[in-house]
């Protein structure tokens, strides 16, 4: 049954903080998940397939799910509402969300990133299964494969060559058409990357999600098998750490104890993209697990305190 005052509040439900959220529950405290729109990065992907266990793949939203359903199981409760608020008196974190407000006596911060994707037609509809955002997760889908990059100046640029460990056969478009320092430019001419200035005006896909090209404002054709977006930018949802006075890094990410994931703010944690950014589904169960079983070993002391 919900109450005002918990051991501990997890903010976000992602892949980090639902994988928290279980440890929490193990752990038999009481905890609180809010998440504003139950939604997140994780749901860009509809095919995760480098986690252990899912060999055939996992799509973000049904892992999302299964991790919500583990957790409720072990007596974790759940809040579709947005913090706007959050202060610390008297060693008691005040949580105010639009329509609620709470105590607890822990914080984990797992609130992610967004990432920066121009509404190009049919651009989502291929995300997670023909287009990607990492090479760290999905190179291995592009081996030897024709593949093009959508993104923006130096940032497209860079992860273009960054391909060139999987395959060889790469187009970068330039679609915000950013200025390219020269010597940037002439190492994707010697590296036999193909170069094109201008803006796309759409995906050319073949049923639901197959990636077949893009089409250019100029009308031409590109085609390509695969394709990855990097237009740099992305959002990293710190605002409510900087209400805290917690130690953010200058990339926005939060500088946090690298064995406890705790922050600088004794009794904060944060973990997932927030913190580090890997893109990695699996380093965010992995650095929550770590925050929470450190909440836990914190609120051990507390509680024997009180």
């Amino acid at each position: 049954m919900r109450t005002n005052e918990w051991d501990c509040i997890i903010i976000g439900g992602g892949i980090a903080g639902l994988q928290a959220a279980i440890q929490m529950g193990r752990s038999q405290h009481t905890c609180l998940v809010i998440d504003s729109k139950e939604e997140g990065r994780s749901s860009l992907c509809k095919d995760y397939r480098n986690i252990l266990g899912w060999p055939d793949g996992i799509s973000g939203e049904d892992l999302r799910a299964l991790g919500r359903e583990h957790a409720q199981k072990t007596g974790i409760e759940f809040l579709k509402d947005h913090v706007t608020t959050l202060k610390d008196v008297n060693g008691r974190f005040h949580v105010k969300t639009t329509e609620h407000e709470f105590t607890a006596r822990t914080l984990l911060l797992a609130t992610g990133i967004t990432d920066r994707i121009p509404p190009i037609p049919n651009l989502k509809e291929c995300l997670g299964m023909t287009i990607y955002i990492c090479t760290d997760c999905d190179g291995y889908e592009v081996i030897d494969t024709p593949t093009l990059v959508m993104g923006s100046g130096e940032a497209g640029a860079n992860f273009a060559l960054s391909l060139l460990y999987w395959t060889n056969q790469i187009t970068y478009i330039n679609h915000e058409k950013n200025d390219i320092p020269e010597d940037l430019l002439m190492r994707l001419k010697e590296s036999g990357i193909y170069y094109i200035e201008e803006k796309i005006e759409a995906v050319r896909k073949e049923g639901d999600s197959d990636f077949k090209g893009v089409f250019l404002a100029n009308g031409e054709l590109i085609e390509g098998e695969r394709a990855f977006v990097s237009f740099g930018g992305n959002d990293v949802h710190t605002a409510l750490a900087d209400q805290l006075g917690i130690d953010v890094m200058n990339n926005r990410h939060i500088h946090v104890n690298p064995r406890t994931k705790e922050t600088s703010i004794k009794n904060v944690w944060a973990a997932g993209d927030i913190v580090a950014h890997s893109e990695q589904a699996t380093i965010a169960m992995g650095e929550a697990t770590q925050a929470a079983i450190w909440i836990h070993k914190r609120l051990m002391k507390l509680l024997k305190e009180e």
